[in-house]
């Protein structure tokens, strides 16, 4: 079973937040708040934060962004992964992505159908890596960031953890590029 290992040092990584929203500001942003106190109170460190519209170009552009700058490991998204027309978020992710995490979005969904039954097939969390670097879409609401924080993410994004986690095999993730 899965475990941290508390005689390895703890690394603390770089996660940019984004939250995809046509009507909020950063003093609403609750879900982006969630995750915000759980990056820092796990001992990360929030590299960035912004606030975009749905607009699918947007979204794309700025985790192509992020993606380049080497001083950014992680990002993670909120919001824009429903069925609606406007929720493009999910789309804008798979614009960027080299490989999709296919589990990521079925262990999100196994964890949502506990709490909100069978609600849980509206969301489309996403996860995947471009450029080095992971990316996630978790669903608008704070609840959905917070389990998905720390069910999945806390764990995965701590070099303790064991069987495996994110973090030690993120200096492999752009190896293909660096052979050429």
């Amino acid at each position: 079973m899965s475990r941290i290992d508390e005689s390895l040092d703890f690394i603390a990584i770089r996660i940019a937040v984004l939250t995809v929203s046509d009507t909020r500001d950063l003093s609403e942003d609750r879900s982006g708040d969630t995750l915000v106190k759980r990056i820092e109170g796990a001992g990360h460190r929030v590299a960035d934060r912004k606030i975009l519209r749905d607009e699918r170009a947007e979204i794309a552009d700025q985790l192509r962004a992020w993606c380049a700058d080497p001083e950014i490991d992680v990002v993670i998204s909120t919001g824009g992964t429903g069925l609606t027309g406007r929720d493009v978020t999910v789309e804008a992710h798979r614009d960027v992505y080299e490989k999709e995490i296919d589990a990521f979005g079925t262990i999100f969904t196994i964890i949502s159908m506990k709490k909100i039954g069978t609600s849980a097939v509206q969301s489309r969390a996403t996860g995947g890596v471009a450029n080095g670097t992971y990316l996630f879409a978790l669903p608008g609401s704070p609840g959905a960031c917070k389990d998905a924080w720390d069910e999945i993410l806390s764990l995965q994004l701590d070099y303790r953890h064991r069987p495996c986690n994110f973090v030690e095999i993120l200096p492999r993730l752009d190896e293909h590029v660096r052979r050429k």
